[in-house]
């Protein structure tokens, strides 16, 4: 009893002396964030830290500002404001407020960082002194309590050796008690055990097995929002489907669109004849062709639908929309130094701007130098105009718009044609994101005509064996494509 006492006391010795320095810590702590808190509130005023007057990048910003603003002034009293020169030396004067902005923002944020960083190991430190006290007194009254138990053990322990003394004096007196247990039956030994039942097992396995599947397979399928099939284009989007096009495995699609064979051009023509019965006048001159996100078919969809058409004795031309990751004029191996960004910034020279991909059997016109922002060029009504006069020596117009997700330029683009159609990539985009982005098109009154399918794999559907069949219909599949 002595040695847990003892223990006891030297524990809380323990306790107190950690206390101790956890308090010095806390102590050292609050400074710390003081003095954060005060070089962070300094730094409210824009610029005015010490932090921020003594960075070499913002004061060298500065610098160069000063220089500018004087070359300003010195324009001024020459030129008007809207003298080239003063327009640069003005739109500099402007980026360089912005930069000397955000170091200064950088600045701040660091001041503001080690702020919260010295007030987070304040607060830590502060509950970490309060769990030590709390342990501290518990200490203490769990000390008490033990020596309280401690002494009720030993009187008990007490009692106990005297009455067990007195116990076996009186067995040793009485001598050997009277037994009276008799056998009744003998047992017998089973000839099968009573439990498991195997049999009643295995029927209980099966169908709960079978019953977990079935549950299983329907949560697998409610929750997954991949379009699978042709029909939930229709079904989950509200769409009308316009076609599924198969995926090309090996070859580039613009190279399997020149087999007139191929199963890809064959499934872009049921996409275009379907098209045709969209409206009454049949084709839609000016289209708009667009996705959710990149890289699921909208360029080749463009492309397919131009050649198609071409090859329809129509005069088309494929308009490259995507001003920010063209594609077109790489299809016909030229540069993209003129194009739709040059029209819509102010050159009227068409024929400058266009190219001839004989190949395919339509004219093209590449997206253009990239702007700084596509979407302020897409807001005037160039894009109209464009459309208008290509219209004019033209009987279709399809624009290659960008993606929808995260951009402006896509809805624009649709509100200024007459339709859109809307690619789908087979088992790689969440309907409720293309929910998302129809609502996107929908607030800008663009007029989607359908939805097409891409990248469609028969075997992967839920009805695969259905959507095989027409595209190879009448083949045979020894047959040597033409190079």
């Amino acid at each position: 009893m002595a040695a847990s006492a003892g223990g006891a006391i030297q524990e809380r010795w323990i306790v107190a002396d950690a206390l101790a320095s956890l308090n010095a810590e806390l102590t050292r702590a609050t400074a710390d964030r003081i003095q954060a808190e005060a070089r962070f509130e300094q730094s409210g005023s824009a610029g005015a830290s010490v932090e921020a007057l003594g960075n070499q990048a913002i004061n060298s910003l500065r610098q160069r500002r000063a220089e500018l603003a004087a070359q300003y002034e010195q324009l001024m009293v020459r030129f008007e404001p809207d003298y080239p020169a003063a327009r640069s030396i003005e739109t500099q004067i402007r980026e360089l407020d912005q930069a000397i902005g955000r170091e200064e923002g950088r600045v701040m944020a660091s001041l503001e960082a080690a702020y919260r960083s010295a007030a987070a190991r304040e607060s830590a430190l502060a509950e970490r002194v309060n769990a030590l006290k709390s342990d501290y007194l518990d200490l203490r009254r769990r000390s008490i309590q033990y020596n309280i138990y401690q002494q009720e053990v030993d009187t008990n322990q007490a009692l106990y050796d005297g009455l067990l003394q007195r116990y076996k004096e009186i067995g040793v007196a009485g001598g050997v008690g009277v037994n009276n247990i008799a056998v009744v039956d003998l047992a017998d030994v089973p000839q099968k055990p009573s439990s498991p039942n195997l049999l009643l097992n295995l029927l209980i396995s099966i169908l709960a097995g079978t019953m977990l599947g079935a549950a299983l397979a329907l949560g697998l399928e409610h929750i997954d929002e991949a379009i699978a099939d042709p029909t939930e284009v229709e079904r989950r989007l509200g769409l009308s489907l316009l076609g599924s096009v198969p995926k090309v495995e090996e070859e580039r699609p613009a190279e399997v669109l020149l087999d007139r064979k191929s199963n890809l051009f064959d499934a872009y023509l049921a996409v275009q004849t379907n098209l045709s019965f969209t409206t009454e006048h049949g084709l839609t001159r000016s289209i708009a062709v667009t996705s959710t996100r990149p890289a699921e078919g909208k360029s080749t969809t463009s492309l397919a639908l131009a050649t198609t058409m071409a090859r329809s004795q129509r005069r088309v031309i494929l308009v490259d929309g995507d001003m920010r990751s063209p594609s077109v004029h790489q299809l016909a191996g030229v540069a993209n130094e003129k194009g739709l960004s040059n029209f819509l910034a102010g050159d009227d020279n068409l024929s400058n701007l266009t190219f001839n991909m004989a190949e395919f059997g339509f004219t093209a016109m590449s997206a253009g130098p990239t702007p700084p922002n596509a979407a302020e060029l897409l807001t005037s009504n160039r894009l109209a105009v464009l459309i208008q006069r290509l219209l004019e020596s033209y009987d279709h117009v399809i624009v290659d718009a960008p993606p929808v997700m995260g951009l402006a330029d896509a809805p624009l683009i649709g509100s200024r044609v007459e339709g859109v159609v809307y690619v789908v990539e087979s088992h790689g985009i969440r309907s409720s994101q293309v929910k998302t982005a129809l609502g996107r098109l929908a607030s800008t009154q663009a007029h989607v005509i359908g939805g097409v399918l891409t990248k469609f794999e028969a075997r992967k559907s839920y009805y695969g064996y259905g959507y095989d069949y027409g595209y190879n219909y009448g083949r045979d599949d020894n047959e040597v494509k033409p190079a």
